[in-house]
């Protein structure tokens, strides 16, 4: 059996003078003498000393960047700057070589399109250590959130028969043969011959689903892959995380306020329990930054802007009071935005930016939107013109939430998906949750990765998945 000792928790109760024995990687190797550890446990390093006289030139000349070793010795106060402890080894044994002349990564900076085309290594850098070790800690504290509040974990379909969006941008599930296919007399493919007897595809979002779950048992939420299959090249995912909680008996003023506890909660509990994997991270985006001009850098370090987000009440406003703003601005008078304004039009992400860093300079979320941009399932406004939608807009990333009151009235829901030609013949399951014991209920969906995005500050959201599925991009 292999005996460690992991090097997080031997930092933070160092057992000076006893013998300890540590295993990680080599993050550096300074003149044949100082090794620099790590073991994927935390984000500080542990220092090890080693005498060049009690080990061979064999054993010395195979220590290098990523080589993997096994390290034993007393665990003592350090005699340099920059660490408090340090192991003077007694006994040094190479777990896994690493020719330095051919492997892809070197004991200098690289770039992050190097490391995301190189991504099975990615992960030992400072950087993406890091991150994932911060992406954990999300996600455990999103099921931490839902289960201490009496919610239930409702494991929805990955394959699907609907489309919950509406957006017709969905990966196709079939076992039928993609070149010559069972076809219908008017030359269409017979789907009925496919293995669950319909055409089914990846789904995009587990609401409906969630939705006879809240209706049941109250409160609920998921927390799953999705899927588009969007064929751009901007940064966004093939495959992404989603959480959606759905509750009954609730209102879009219910839903804002669990939306924003919800995602201070989960900054939150970044700050208390990964601040060694902030702080690292908020030093890199400072000295990315250190070289910009003043105006393009962030107005405050990462960690002060969690700290802030988390301190301060989320600016609420109307869609028609946010184009307001925006149509007011300086910006829009000097004709500085890319996208059209106007009633009716979405908000892009330049104006939601706009509002959370120069207008309100927090966090802000938007309500009742035009009817005509958002889903047939919202429930519709006394006005006529919005639906009970909401979205949650934050620094450097725009939306990171959008959800709503659900319409619960059978009769407008049927005139909404007859307007929007949505098949309520495909979706009568969905309308029986109205005529049988229907009630108010309300619901969001949280991107994962996009609240990863802002919390660990990474400029890029395929960054903050360990491996992205993109265009032309499936190489694990």
């Amino acid at each position: 059996m292999i005996v460690r000792q992991e090097i997080k928790p031997l930092l933070e109760q160092p057992p000076l003078g006893e013998e300890v024995t540590v295993m990680g990687w080599v993050r550096a190797w300074r003149g044949n003498r100082f090794m620099v550890l790590n073991d994927g446990s935390g984000a500080e390093n542990l220092q090890v000393v080693v005498d060049q006289d009690k080990f061979s030139e064999e054993t010395l000349r195979q220590i290098g960047f990523h080589t993997c070793v096994s390290v034993r010795g007393q665990l003592t106060e350090s005699q340099g700057s920059g660490q408090s402890v340090e192991v003077m080894a007694d006994r040094l044994e190479i777990l896994g070589g690493n020719d330095l002349s051919s492997y892809p990564l070197q004991p200098k900076k690289q770039t992050m399109a190097f490391l995301r085309d190189n991504a099975q290594f990615r992960m030992r850098t400072n950087t993406f250590s890091s991150v994932f070790r911060v992406r954990h800690g999300v996600a455990y504290a999103v099921n931490k959130y839902f289960h201490d509040r009496g919610y239930y974990y409702l494991h929805t379909p990955i394959i699907t028969g609907n489309d919950a969006e509406g957006a017709g941008e969905m990966f196709r599930v079939s076992t039928l043969d993609p070149v010559n296919p069972p076809q219908n007399e008017d030359g269409s493919v017979d789907y009925d011959q496919d293995f669950f007897g319909k055409a089914t595809n990846l789904t995009v979002s587990g609401q409906l689903q969630a939705e006879i779950g809240a209706l049941a048992l109250g409160k609920v939420y998921t927390f799953g892959p999705t899927f588009r299959a969007e064929n751009s090249n901007t940064s966004r995912q093939a495959e992404f995380w989603m959480i959606e909680p759905e509750i009954a008996f609730a209102d879009l003023d219910n839903d804002m306020n669990l939306a924003e506890d919800f995602v201070k909660y989960l900054i939150n509990f970044c700050l208390e329990h990964y601040q060694d994997d902030l702080e690292f991270l908020d030093q890199r985006i400072q000295d990315t930054e250190k070289n910009m001009r003043a105006a393009d850098r962030r107005p405050m370090g990462l960690v002060d802007t969690l700290k802030f987000v988390v301190a301060n009440d989320f600016a609420r406003v109307t869609y028609t009071e946010a184009l307001d703003i925006l149509l007011r601005s300086k910006t829009y008078k000097k004709g500085k935005f890319e996208f059209p304004l106007e009633w009716g039009t979405d908000l892009q992400a330049e104006h939601e930016r706009y509002l959370v860093e120069k207008h309100f300079e927090r966090p802000v979320i938007v309500r009742d939107y035009p009817k005509d941009i958002k889903a047939f399932y919202m429930r519709q406004n006394d006005d006529g013109k919005t639906v009970a939608a909401m979205d949650v807009l934050f620094p450097y990333i725009g939306e990171v939430i959008g959800g709503s009151q659900r319409e619960e009235r059978e009769d407008r829901l049927r005139q909404r998906m007859q307007e929007m030609d949505v098949h309520t013949d495909e979706l009568a399951w969905y309308l029986q949750l109205r005529t049988f014991g229907g009630c108010p209920h309300a619901g969001f969906g949280l991107g994962f990765e996009r609240i990863v995005q802002f919390i660990t500050g990474m400029g890029n959201i395929r960054d903050v998945i360990p491996f992205p599925r993109a265009p032309r991009l499936a190489d694990f």
